[in-house]
């Protein structure tokens, strides 16, 4: 099941749809004028960069990614506000959203319950007798606040695997803060593990959901329950306490408009965190013993806010002997 997970889940970034993110305020550093269209870079007295650069679209990416970095930039201007964030999208608002992908990626889909926990349950049209007793856990992005991907994060994998993908639709917050998703999910994994084999079956999530992903896997391995056969944590992190590089130099949508203008360390998802401790094991996976974590694969991108903390997370879980391999995919955003 491991060379099949890795094979597969490879192509995870390149079927979902790119992240949309609100335009905020530029900023400038007052004692470095930007001048447009001219390269310039000075670090101050405390080591603080102000830089501007001219960055081209790369041509080492398909022709497909040329042309959404291209209508990026072109209608940035015209996207709508998101909705809010802290309101779950209904079943059919998800639907909806995900008929494009379903188009190009046919599965049966249902909406049901594991263990008290809403999930959606997207399975191939045809299931090889080879892959019926197998299952693929996913956690969705958002954020902690929103559901943005438990379709379009299921629907291409569940069609390429031919296998059964159940998506967890943990509570959020702000009503919901830690660990309040991560006991949703670990509800679902023990109510899973009824039918599967812990080896057969695999959690991976993108966003939030790959930073609740080594958070599952570390509750799971306290709890003394067998930890599943594989980890996909595809652009997340595992430290609260500190701030990726990455997350000062790129925004959501990449090198358009500004970077996160949240604050940094704890409170980069503090509306996630709560009252937590930042060095709790199970909120900051980098302080737990990784030691015997299933073999995990990493995924991000050069322009991705959270290129710095997929890697931090990634070296920490090699530190402690897994097998974690990490794909760096070109040009690509959050």
């Amino acid at each position: 099941m491991k060379i099949q997970f890795y094979a597969f889940l490879i192509s995870f970034f390149t079927v979902i749809a790119l992240t949309q993110a609100a335009p905020a305020q530029q900023q400038t550093a007052p004692s470095v004028p930007l001048v447009p269209q001219q390269v310039s870079s000075y670090i101050d007295e405390q080591g603080t960069a102000h830089i501007s650069r001219i960055i081209p679209v790369p041509q080492t990416v398909s022709p497909e990614a040329q042309a959404a970095l291209a209508r990026e930039g072109a209608h940035a201007a015209a996207h709508e506000a998101p909705p809010p964030p802290n309101i779950p999208q209904p079943s059919q608002s998800r639907q909806m959203s995900s008929d494009e992908t379903r188009a190009m990626y046919p599965v049966n889909i249902e909406f049901s319950t594991i263990a008290g926990v809403p999930v959606s349950v997207v399975t191939p049209v045809a299931t090889p007798a080879d892959k019926a007793n197998r299952v693929l856990i996913n956690l969705h992005g958002g954020g902690f606040t929103s559901d943005s991907g438990s379709l379009t994060e299921s629907i291409p994998i569940a069609n390429l695997t031919q296998t059964k993908v159940v998506s967890v639709i943990y509570r959020l917050a702000p009503e919901h803060p830690f660990p309040a998703p991560i006991e949703d999910v670990v509800a679902v994994y023990k109510e899973l593990l009824k039918t599967y084999e812990p080896q057969h079956t695999a959690i991976y999530g993108s966003s939030a959901g790959a930073v609740l992903t080594p958070e599952v896997a570390v509750k799971i391995k306290q709890l003394g329950l067998p930890l599943p056969g594989a980890l996909g944590i595809f652009s997340g992190g595992g430290d609260f306490t500190q701030t990726g590089d990455s997350q000062y130099v790129y925004g959501v949508q990449g090198l358009l408009g500004p970077p996160d203008t949240r604050p940094k360390g704890v409170q980069w998802l503090g509306v996630y965190v709560g009252s937590a401790d930042p060095k709790d094991p199970v909120l900051s996976p980098f302080f737990a013993d990784l030691h015997g974590m299933p073999p995990t694969l990493f995924m991000t991108s050069t322009r991705d806010m959270l290129l710095s903390d997929t890697t931090i997370l990634h070296r920490a879980f090699l530190r402690a002997g897994v097998d974690a391999r990490l794909v760096v995919f070109e040009g690509l955003n959050h």
